[in-house]
């Protein structure tokens, strides 16, 4: 039942349709617990009462399905005004974004100027930016697209998804860049042609990245609201002596906050993703997917509304 859930709602992140009336009817059906809302003041305003807590940030203007050079212009100029937002106010916080946000999907030269003018910003004002890691037909253009721009900037990172079997090779090949990546299990619905299908398989794949990217000297994010990742991490790099100014723990915005502030008081770094804007439907139905509870937590705040 819970796969034939996360099918569901994997397949209904994807529908363009839903997705347009979800940005005309705006953040309903609990959607709020893990958007932080529609326009960038929200979002402030909830990075504001995150770094009071000690907990880093990391900043996502939401958008999917850009279809034309003036939409991608659009998205990359909501990510340059979040950046100077978090620059002015100097808020503890980063930058995520999609590629295909910014074009990808259109072409390699329009791509790439959006994200040259974002990072052009993103240096001036002192703020890393992550590149998100989007499905397997996206995975190598967007590998190659940061491969490109780390040739030139030093506040740019990507994501590795341990579900890919192509994983590992990503990981020896973008070495040589000494990335700083954000390591996750993968969140999108993926063949077995070119995911392993079983979880067990994925948390495997997970340990050995998590333990390559450090071993090889480099930063690394660990995304995980799971326990048996986070002691894994911990035990790690302290049988290797690894610094915890090398790597971060990261989770998602309205998951799991009292973990969040356990691991702050701990000693250790930790990040929230916090997403906002009126694109919201896709990043909703996957987080309704990855976890049946997030499913009765929405049902129950409709009921109570």
């Amino acid at each position: 039942m819970e796969q034939v859930m996360r099918n569901t709602f994997l397949f209904l992140s994807k529908n363009k349709a839903l997705t347009k009336v979800a940005r005309k009817y705006g953040l309903r059906f609990g959607a709020g617990r893990f958007v932080a809302g529609e326009r960038i003041d929200q979002a402030l305003k909830s990075i504001h009462e995150l770094n009071e807590k000690n907990l880093c940030v990391t900043l996502d203007y939401l958008g999917e399905f850009i279809d034309t050079e003036e939409e991608a212009k659009i998205m990359a100029d909501n990510s340059i005004e979040a950046i100077r937002a978090i620059g002015r106010d100097e808020h503890d916080s980063q930058l995520s974004l999609k590629m295909t946000s910014m074009g990808l999907d259109i072409s390699e030269e329009v791509v790439m100027y959006n994200m040259r003018r974002i990072l052009d910003v993103a240096k001036e004002y002192d703020v890393f930016v992550t590149i998100d890691m989007e499905d397997y037909s996206r995975c190598g253009k967007t590998i190659e697209v940061f491969k490109e721009l780390r040739k030139d900037y030093d506040n740019v990172g990507t994501v590795i998804q341990a579900y890919l079997y192509r994983t590992l090779e990503d990981i020896e090949d973008l070495n040589q860049y000494k990335p700083n990546l954000r390591l996750v299990k993968g969140a999108y619905k993926e063949s077995p042609q070119v995911a392993f299908p079983d979880k067990k398989d994925v948390d495997e794949n997970f340990k050995k990245i998590i333990k390559m990217h450090l071993l090889n000297g480099n930063y690394a994010a660990i995304a995980t609201h799971d326990d048996a990742m986070i002691e894994y991490t911990k035990d790690l790099v302290k049988k290797h002596g690894i610094s915890n100014d090398q790597f971060e723990f990261q989770m998602l915005y309205g998951i799991r906050p009292e973990r969040q502030l356990e691991l702050v008081n701990e000693g250790y770094k930790m990040r929230v993703y916090v997403p906002y804007g009126t694109d919201w439907y896709g990043y909703f139905m996957r987080r309704l997917a990855e976890r049946p509870a997030n499913v009765a937590f929405v049902l129950k705040g409709i009921v109570k509304k």
